[in-house]
């Protein structure tokens, strides 16, 4: 299999989720955003592996990425959800009591 499809899959993926985390006011579609740039680093580490096929070196950062990425959006929903108890809002701009 070609590399380069899996290198211009993964810069798109990183490219519309960084757009998604910079456009969207929604907390919850941010963390979507980071979802898929943390896909785009899974394929990337995959498809860099395919270099050395004799070595799992991929695989196995790819798999401590997906684990991040698990831990990373239980904690994130946890707290979107907690916010959303106190402010009644899920937009981060308008949680406003702890600035200064």
């Amino acid at each position: 299999m070609p590399i380069q499809p899996l290198y211009i899959l993964s810069a798109l993926l990183l490219s519309i989720g960084l757009v998604i985390v910079i456009v969207k006011r929604n907390a919850i579609m941010v963390l979507m955003g980071i979802e898929l740039m943390l896909n785009a680093a899974n394929i990337n580490l995959i498809a860099f592996n395919q270099k050395t096929p004799q070595t799992l070196d991929g695989q196995v950062f790819s798999l401590f990425v997906m684990i991040i990425a698990v831990c990373e959006a239980a904690i994130g929903l946890a707290i979107i959800l907690q916010v959303y108890r106190h402010y009644k809002t899920s937009v981060p701009d308008e949680v406003t009591e702890l600035k200064g």
